[in-house]
């Protein structure tokens, strides 16, 4: 298999496709799946729509079981995911319950009701990326370490009784405990080792997706979590930021995304890093 820069965009649903992808064959996946009840992104097997936040937990523990057996014996998961309110009513212009461009009235309205599990009342935070970590962690991942996403310009919220929210959870999981970290692949601009809270800006609607994912975070984790020439996988690929960055870091990319739309987008801005993509029959299998 020819290992210099190579990226493939597929479209469709990563429950169907990861299974068709080489065991140990990918170095790291770098990811964000679409939050629970905040957008909808008009397929019927979306992650996200679920009519329960548990639902949305076991269905994300299932890809990331398939993520698992792909990824190679010292591999590494980097997964940002957000959080939201359990809500009786109440629809604002910001926060979880903002009423958004391609937010379905059927999102809205269940997004507005306090969902009927965990103890949940009025206004509670639902902590869903938490409990996605422990449900993985319980899976059999190594949960390694909860780095803060710090937002430089975060969305404006109207509420008046709390903080407005300024922070996501990004979680570094191991499939072992040998798992490859470069320490040196990101330092302070002291030169000491990499904190857990990164200070960076949002790239929301950029290249038409609505949650698009900071470059400088991934970045971060393809440098850290992999070698040059390696795999880098995002089974929720949208724009193709991750791909397009692992390009440019001179790796190789599995972009799977549901959405023909934002796929399209992705295999665009691949196309301005590399004229023509090359494919990896041996590590793909009969997509």
């Amino acid at each position: 298999m020819n290992m210099k820069k190579g990226l493939n965009v597929l479209t469709g649903d990563s429950l169907k496709i990861l299974p068709k992808i080489e065991s140990e064959s990918v170095q790291s996946c770098i990811t964000s799946p679409p939050y629970w009840g905040l957008r909808d992104y008009e397929n019927s097997a979306q992650i996200g729509s679920e009519s329960s936040p548990v639902d949305y937990v076991n269905n994300v523990v299932s890809i990331f079981r398939e993520v698992k057996r792909v990824l190679r014996s010292d591999g590494t998961l980097w997964l940002n995911i957000g959080d939201g309110y359990a809500r009786n009513g109440g629809i604002g212009k910001h926060g979880p319950n903002a009423i958004v461009g391609n937010t379905k009235k059927l999102i809205q309205k269940r997004n507005c009701k306090v969902p009927e599990c965990w103890g949940l009342k009025d206004r509670d935070l639902m902590g869903i990326p938490w409990r996605v970590a422990f449900a993985l962690q319980e899976d059999g991942w190594i949960l390694r370490s909860r780095i803060t996403w710090v937002k430089k310009n975060p969305m404006p919220e109207s509420v008046k009784n709390r903080p407005t929210s300024a922070t996501e959870e990004i979680f570094l999981f191991a499939k072992s405990s040998a798992y490859f970290y470069n320490q040196e692949g990101v330092r302070e601009e002291s030169g000491a080792n990499l904190r857990n809270y990164w200070i960076l800006n949002q790239e929301a609607g950029k290249y038409g997706h609505p949650a698009a994912f900071p470059r400088e975070l991934a970045r971060r984790c393809i440098l850290l979590g992999s070698k040059e020439e390696q795999i880098i996988l995002d089974p929720f690929g949208g724009s193709g930021t991750t791909g397009v960055v692992a390009n440019e870091l001179n790796r190789k990319a599995i972009i799977i995304e549901l959405n023909p739309t934002y796929a399209e987008i992705a295999i665009t801005r691949g196309a301005s890093i590399q004229p023509q993509f090359q494919s990896f029959p041996s590590v793909i299998n009969q997509i």
